[in-house]
């Protein structure tokens, strides 16, 4: 995560979706396409939930991705559960995420919950980006909520009694390589230094997938959601892990029976289309978009045909992105062009863009498809076109 005229984009959705030829991984005809969806937390969660739930169905949104925080200030356990794969303990408070389902359900519109952040007396009082010590706890945290938004729990007593929507996604954490959300990135075995957060992440990943199933719901559970760099210096200010490194060390730490593998394949400099393969002193640590198909590859290797989530991706838009944006133009069309690529490979089930609306800090991201005065940008209509 990172926290014109309608006519020329119409035209550039067009455009995109006929020149991309068809591949070893194309779709045929009768090939579902690719979920659409959105990820901007400031609106769906902290928003007037009326206007942007409105907003979200008018641009044919089909999901929404929220972060379901475990502990910590957001945190859902506010302390230790004593029946903490119960979701009715009382040290669990669900308002947030209860008020995001219901009017996602109102609207049509799915949820896909990614569960992050480790409580303080489940790691010893370290930060929530260090992974518990147990994976039964994350366990049971995770069998609670997935029980909660099963679509069968009810909330309420008598003629109040309603059952809450299901919860059709799930994620286990977020960007597992990148130190900000998972630390440590590395340890120190003799001489030589492994990779700490796939070991760590193995058995977040297992816990997950665990919690979710023992819900009995038919709930999908992917487990990845890697960034799309990393450094691989155990030795350096910010140590990250490239995608393919980590899958590499999560299979050997034993990861197993997620459903897909989630990737957030952003773009590395302006400069790049969603087609650019990352330069060649580049290519062993990026996995964007251009190059999705050697993390595809890698995935097949390591863990069989998975489905393939893009969970997280956008461009940012020059203004007021003067380094990292692109032009409102250029965004529509790289909207366009990106979606085509994911539509016509057949592995690729879900593509999420990241936000909806801009942030109003410069050092926040402004990949919206509206500026953060409320202005539409030509992405806009782009976007709810695609289908």
């Amino acid at each position: 995560m990172r926290s014109s005229a309608v006519i020329v984009a119409a035209a550039a959705v067009a455009a995109a979706l006929l020149a991309l030829p068809l591949t070893a991984g194309a779709r045929t005809a009768a090939t579902p396409r690719p979920l659409k969806g959105i990820y901007d937390e400031n609106q769906v969660i902290f928003g007037n939930p009326d206007k942007v739930f409105a907003e979200l169905e008018r641009l044919r949104t089909e999901l929404v991705r929220v972060q379901l925080v475990w502990g910590g200030p957001r945190g859902v356990a506010r302390r230790k559960p004593t029946k903490a794969a119960d979701p009715a303990d009382d040290a669990y408070h669900w308002g947030l995420y209860d008020r995001v389902v219901n009017f996602a359900a109102k609207h049509d519109i799915k949820v896909m919950f990614s569960v992050w952040g480790t409580p303080r007396w489940a790691n010893r009082g370290k930060a929530q980006r260090v992974a518990p010590q147990r994976g039964l706890d994350l366990r049971n945290f995770v069998a609670a909520a997935a029980r909660r938004y099963s679509g069968r729990y009810e909330v309420g007593e008598g003629d109040e009694a309603r059952k809450l929507p299901k919860v059709h996604y799930w994620l286990a954490w977020n960007e597992p390589n990148n130190p900000v959300f998972l630390w440590p990135q590395f340890r120190r075995v003799g001489k030589r230094y492994a990779i700490q957060s796939g070991r760590d992440y193995a058995k977040i990943c297992n816990a997950a997938v665990a919690g979710v199933r023992s819900a009995k719901a038919g709930q999908k559970i992917a487990c990845g959601v890697t960034a799309p760099r990393g450094n691989n210096e155990a030795r350096g200010p910010r140590p990250s892990t490239s995608p393919i490194y980590f899958i590499r060390a999560m299979r050997a730490a034993g990861a197993r029976g997620f459903d897909a593998y989630a990737h957030h394949p952003y773009y590395g400099r302006p400069s790049e289309t969603p087609r650019t393969r990352p330069p060649g002193n580049l290519g062993p640590t990026a996995i964007t978009l251009g190059n999705l198909d050697v993390l595809i590859r890698e995935v097949t290797r390591r863990f069989g045909r998975k489905p393939i989530w893009i969970t997280e991706y956008g461009y940012q838009t020059n203004p007021p992105d003067r380094l990292f944006g692109v032009s409102t133009k250029k965004q529509a069309q790289y909207l366009a062009q990106s979606f085509a690529i994911a539509r016509k490979n057949r592995r690729i089930q879900m593509f999420v863009w990241f936000l909806l609306r801009d942030e109003r800090r410069l050092a926040g991201w402004q990949s919206g498809l509206v500026t953060a005065t409320g202005r539409k940008k030509p992405a806009y209509n782009v976007f709810r076109r695609l289908g």
